[in-house]
């Protein structure tokens, strides 16, 4: 049996790749901040809940020692992640972004990635297969933002994608560091969730797709590399 943990996974595209994982036959956590609403769709889906914030060292630690004690982890899947949004729905461009809120992002969706992985690689390295998917975003491509041909090219905002990026160089190196395990980075795709205020374009569905494509990445799948539904993208 596989045991995956899943963070921010209570709503949204965390909640749609438990539900998918479940129905294929892992023991999937569902790791939440919220634990009314952990706990509620942990029930609803067949899954277990774990309390776990990724910005706060305690709950991550514990939440280790609870898998841990419940027999392992063979797949982690960092799904939490935040995008800073005005009143209007609007994101801080470059004339307005200020250091907290680009310190407030990287909180989650950096350091969360980085707090996460290290109180879990070791259960990791125990398993027979161990996977890691960092959900990131095509904005997060250099690439991509940079080519003026290119629809992600007129985002305007500077905290959420500068985070992905990171969040992408994360998964190099870790994939270096540790070369039996599968770990990568995925885009979803835009959809619409709580994260932009319901404007995106896809299901969660959809989206989820490409994350549960790589969450069953077999031994000698790919590591090291980014990825939606199509296959690889360029940093």
């Amino acid at each position: 049996m596989t045991t995956t943990l899943i963070t921010g996974a209570n709503k949204g595209i965390g909640r749609e790749t438990a539900r998918r994982l479940v129905a294929a036959g892992h023991t999937v956590y569902i790791g939440a901040r919220d634990a009314e609403r952990g706990r509620r769709a942990a029930e609803e889906l067949g899954a277990r809940f774990v309390l776990l914030d990724v910005t706060d060292d305690a709950t991550v630690e514990a939440a280790a020692k609870t898998v841990e004690a419940a027999g392992g982890l063979d797949v982690l899947i960092n799904n939490a992640g935040i995008e800073t949004r005005t009143e209007d729905n609007s994101v801080p461009v470059a004339a307005t972004v200020t250091g907290d809120q680009m310190r407030n992002t990287f909180e989650t969706n950096v350091f969360g990635v980085v707090r996460v992985l290290h109180a879990f690689l070791p259960l990791l390295e125990r398993s027979a297969a161990p996977v890691v998917v960092n959900v990131s975003s095509g904005l997060a491509s250099l690439a991509h933002l940079s080519d003026p041909d290119h629809p992600a090219h007129f985002y305007p905002g500077i905290a959420y994608p500068t985070s992905k990026s990171a969040v992408n160089m994360l998964t190099v190196q870790y994939a270096k560091a540790f070369p039996g395990m599968r770990i990568n980075s995925v885009e979803p795709g835009f959809t619409k969730t709580d994260l932009n205020g319901n404007t995106g374009t896809q299901t969660v569905e959809e989206a989820a797709e490409i994350i549960v494509r790589m969450a069953q990445v077999a031994p000698d799948g790919p590591t090291g590399g980014f990825f939606d539904i199509n296959g690889p993208l360029p940093w």
